[in-house]
């Protein structure tokens, strides 16, 4: 099973996960979090995203959820990315985690490229869609 670490400014990742328990009833096992403050030290961080690397490689590697690409926690997370079996992918947004939380048994490769699509076709203008279906109106 692959890891699953969000790395995101202050208390998103945690806020993600708890709506991920929302919606699924409890927080899988393979899901955990890095926080980054302001006032963190980023140096402190990528050693607190590598032991939760640890935590969550359980042999499918780990793939890194970041929110925004070039701010601090993408940069941890981007450096955290050159270990052996992590992967990542920034833009973090609940349907991306949803996607990926709820495939356990994909592999990396996979896994990258669910979240990537999920993450893509759930931005949507809402009055171009139908409530009922989700589908684009004709």
């Amino acid at each position: 099973m692959v890891g699953i670490l969000i790395v995101a400014h202050n208390t998103l990742g945690e806020s993600l996960v708890d709506c991920v328990k929302h919606v699924l009833g409890a927080v899988p096992n393979n899901l955990k979090v890095l926080s980054v403050h302001a006032e963190d030290d980023p140096k402190q961080k990528l050693k607190e995203g590598r032991e939760l690397i640890r935590q969550l490689d359980t042999g499918g590697g780990v793939l890194i959820l970041a929110d925004i690409f070039g701010a601090t926690p993408s940069n941890v997370g981007r450096q955290l990315c050159h270990a052996e079996h992590v992967k990542g992918v920034a833009g973090v947004n609940l349907p991306m985690l949803l996607r990926v939380v709820c495939y356990p048994n994909k592999t990396m490769p996979e896994l990258a490229r669910i979240a990537l699509e999920g993450g893509r076709e759930c931005i949507v203008r809402m009055e171009d869609h139908d409530a009922a279906t989700g589908r684009p109106h004709h």
